[in-house]
């Protein structure tokens, strides 16, 4: 036999019970992943305590509420911020021709053109009157 063929039969030897590593039941704390991607291949303790450890100690994460605790709490009669969502509906009306003329994207542009060349045309304009009173004379 090769030295190949012995390791691969070694490998497959049946190990006696009970020589393997013993392995834990779970975590002794939560085990957290860091949040951003630089460091999520991270993982680190977190704080608190296993659900088995919880379930060992008789803490029980989920489950209703004992009477005394449902005594306990006291129950609000009224929303505590009321907020008023009160709407005017508006009545459906025809469209008119006008506004069905009208371009939205145009008007915005025009506008946004003359607010721009406002101080522009009124200096223009102002020299051009300038130029006027100058030629009177």
């Amino acid at each position: 036999m090769s030295l190949a063929g012995l390791a691969a039969a070694s490998s497959h030897v049946v190990q006696p019970a009970g020589t393997e590593d013993p392995q834990t039941q779970g975590p002794t704390s939560l085990i957290v992943h860091c949040p951003t991607v630089r460091y999520h291949t991270k993982v680190r303790a977190g704080r608190g305590f296993s659900l088995e450890e919880l379930r060992v100690t008789g803490i029980h994460k989920k489950g209703n509420s004992s009477a005394e605790e449902l005594k306990l709490t006291t129950q609000l009669t009224e929303p505590v911020m009321p907020i008023w969502n009160v709407y005017k509906k508006e009545k459906a009306q025809v469209i008119t021709q006008e506004e069905k003329d009208f371009k939205a994207f145009a008007s915005l542009r025009m506008a946004r053109a003359h607010a721009r060349l406002f101080g522009i045309r009124a200096n223009r304009t102002k020299e051009t009157a300038e130029q006027d009173v100058e030629k009177k004379k």
